[in-house]
């Protein structure tokens, strides 16, 4: 993709409230126009944050997911309506995001990501982010992003709760990966939301969060999440941030110093 120079009249007028930023203005909306970010699911957590960093600008937003949208999926899944069902849900989110930003180039990835396709599929991105709904597929993604030197940000809701950190353990210091934080052991048996349901606003407030951390990383503001785990209760109203520290004998960042 062509690397942008300039902004056009229309583009200034779109992105007028970032451009008054003194930490964005015109230098960081380019950026974001020239950057790139592969969004993993298009369901509750994908939905915010590909509405949001489809206003933001980012100029090319990939999306990955093999599913198509049921009408238990509109409950959270805002980017979808009942004019899509039945669709798959990249092809649903794709048009959803030209309509609201047709300058970005949307690209869909109808598949699963798995251990075979993942370090191919993000390549050639700038950044991935996480809002797939299996374990499995987090630690795949985690080992993938560490080994292409991809920046992560990672989201999970349940029920009424929801976390989400920064990983990006490729760079030296205290940035630990998700088998840092969560151990190497694959849980079995845990709890979906089809089994135990999932507060729908929920997966909006965790989404948002993701994009403010995506496009915060993005333009290198403020003080990113790596090293960090932010938990939110919905019931309780209260948020909880605990430090994180790299594991030295994690058989995937152990040897990043």
């Amino acid at each position: 993709m062509t690397q942008l120079e300039d902004l056009t009249d229309e583009q200034m007028e779109r992105y007028a409230r970032h451009l008054v930023l003194p930490e964005v203005e015109e230098d960081g909306q380019l950026r974001l126009l020239n950057s790139s970010v592969l969004v993993i699911g298009a369901g509750g957590l994908g939905s915010p944050l590909l509405l949001y960093l489809a206003a933001a600008g980012v100029g090319t937003i990939g999306i990955v997911d093999d599913d198509s949208v049921e009408r238990s999926n509109l409950q959270r899944q805002i980017v979808h309506s009942e004019e899509s069902l039945g669709t798959t849900k990249v092809a649903s989110a794709q048009k959803r995001l030209q309509a609201l930003n047709p300058d970005l180039r949307i690209v869909i990835h109808e598949t699963r990501i798995t251990a075979d396709n993942a370090q191919e599929i993000i390549a050639d991105y700038d950044l991935v982010a996480d809002g797939c709904d299996t374990i499995a597929t987090r630690y795949v993604l985690n080992d993938a992003c560490f080994a292409r030197k991809k920046t992560l940000v990672s989201a999970a809701i349940l029920r009424f709760d929801g976390q989400i950190t920064t990983i990006k353990a490729h760079e030296p210091g205290n940035n630990p990966c998700y088998r840092c934080l969560f151990g190497n052991d694959q849980p079995d048996g845990r709890d979906s939301c089809a089994d135990v349901g999932v507060f729908g606003a929920l997966a909006g407030t965790m989404g948002s969060l993701q994009a403010v951390e995506v496009i915060k990383e993005l333009l290198g503001i403020g003080t990113s999440l790596s090293g960090r785990l932010m938990l939110y209760s919905a019931l309780d109203a209260q948020f909880h941030s605990m430090n994180t520290r790299r594991d030295p004998a994690c058989p995937v960042c152990g040897g990043v110093e």
